[in-house]
């Protein structure tokens, strides 16, 4: 028999290549660890391992030392770009030594927490396919649009206190429903529980009540992106709705990533958004502006199977303009502010980013191998992933967002 080698191991220092971890990426997150399940400290992801960022800058005597001693982000985040960009390019030059290694873990051996504490989280409709779709469905006879969506951002206000990290169980919601043929409300579990595909933004820099912030100071104050899912109980949604707008059919649950990508690192993913039909007013006008869109591509999967491919480059309103606009009467921001881009769908059958339109309310079930789903049956487990391109025809990953639905009567564990 032919001799067996074995192959050397993989340094932590050296992914593979292609790995969408790499050096042009770290993004940060918390983690704690079995020996010392009770500290939580900020870690940066590079390949499979998670570097610990507060024992390698004590180690190697780094000024931003304190700053990332602190169990959240928060501290970071409030520190400014400067510091944001001094902190990066720091972390980039530790993971070329050698002796940094040590400070590495594997993913597999810690837990990972919410990275940052949520302070105020906005949700947007951002998406044109998704709010035509959304139209065409409940107004058949109708315009799909109402007047204002092109003239403004439109969102509302969610709970900040129950915005999840990925792995968190949702425990399906109950509440009122009410079907148009039904003579009265009943109350019980939601009957059509949907997800809602999005891409979250995190606010670092704080900004002063009744001082709005202007779209050239988007990179001032957003920290990084993560990918969230808008858990959605559509039946109790929808009797709700009217007159003020989304209330215990979102506010039951919003799961975001583990990890926070910087900013920074989607640099080469910057694309124009799609053309627009008519004049903005000046403080949404963007046609002298950088490129605000970002070329993300996300894949939806229920049970480890793909069911959408939403384009992240097709939203209408960039995140800039959704910041511009959340601020323009005065509101300040704080530090851990997340704000969402709204259900991300794109033109084709394919690209839809919720079942409501992806199944068309109902209508045409999606096939998945255990069976046909309209909505989400309790097991399912729905996992977000996504990547950008990135410098030299790499590729940026966007940390997953996942989460199992539990029945109503049972109890996250």
């Amino acid at each position: 028999m032919p001799e067996q080698h074995e192959q050397p191991e993989r340094s932590p220092l050296n992914p593979p290549e292609g790995d969408l971890f790499g050096l042009g990426n770290l993004p940060y997150g918390v983690f704690s660890t079995a020996d010392e399940p009770g500290r939580r400290r900020i870690g940066v992801r590079y390949g499979d391992h998670v570097l610990d960022v507060h024992t390698a800058a004590t180690a190697l005597g780094s000024p931003h030392s304190d700053l990332l001693a602190h169990p959240t982000l928060g501290a970071l985040m409030a520190a400014g770009r400067p510091v944001w960009r001094a902190v990066r390019a720091d972390i980039r030059t530790w993971l070329g030594y050698p002796a940094i290694e040590p400070f590495l873990h594997p993913l597999t051996d810690v837990t990972l927490h919410l990275p940052f504490e949520v302070a105020d989280y906005v949700d947007f409709y951002a998406s044109e396919h998704h709010a035509t779709n959304v139209g065409r469905i409940f107004r058949p006879d109708g315009e799909p649009l109402t007047p204002n969506w092109k003239h403004l951002p439109i969102g509302y206000h969610g709970r900040a206190g129950t915005v999840v990290v990925s792995g968190t169980p949702v425990v399906r919601p109950c509440g009122q429903r009410k079907a148009p043929s039904d003579p009265a409300p009943s109350f019980g579990p939601s009957l059509r529980l949907d997800i809602e595909a999005e891409v979250g933004f995190v606010v670092g820099t704080p900004s002063p009540l009744g001082e709005p912030v202007p779209q050239t100071a988007y990179r001032d104050h957003v920290f990084g992106v993560c990918l969230l899912n808008d858990w959605s109980a559509r039946d109790i949604q929808a009797w709700e709705y009217v007159p003020l707008g989304p209330f215990l059919g979102k506010s039951f649950a919003t799961s975001v990533s583990a990890w926070v990508t910087p900013l920074e690192a989607l640099d080469a993913a910057r694309t124009a958004p799609p053309a627009r039909d008519h004049a903005l007013l000046p403080y949404l006008d963007d046609a002298d502006l950088e490129p605000g869109g970002l070329d993300i591509r996300i894949t939806v999967s229920i049970n480890g199977h793909p069911v959408s491919e939403p384009p992240f480059s097709t939203m209408y309103w960039t995140a800039a303009q959704q910041l511009a606009h959340m601020t323009v009467n005065g509101a300040s921001l704080r530090t851990g502010d997340l704000f969402a881009s709204g259900t991300v769908s794109g033109p084709e059958a394919e690209q839809r980013g919720c079942l409501l339109e992806l199944t068309w309310s109902g209508r045409d079930p999606v096939e998945l191998p255990d069976g046909k789903r309209t909505f989400l049956e309790d097991g399912d487990e729905v996992t977000l992933t996504a990547w950008a391109p990135g410098a030299d025809g790499s590729r940026i990953g966007l940390g997953e967002v996942s989460g199992r639905v539990l029945p109503a009567a049972a109890r996250a564990v």
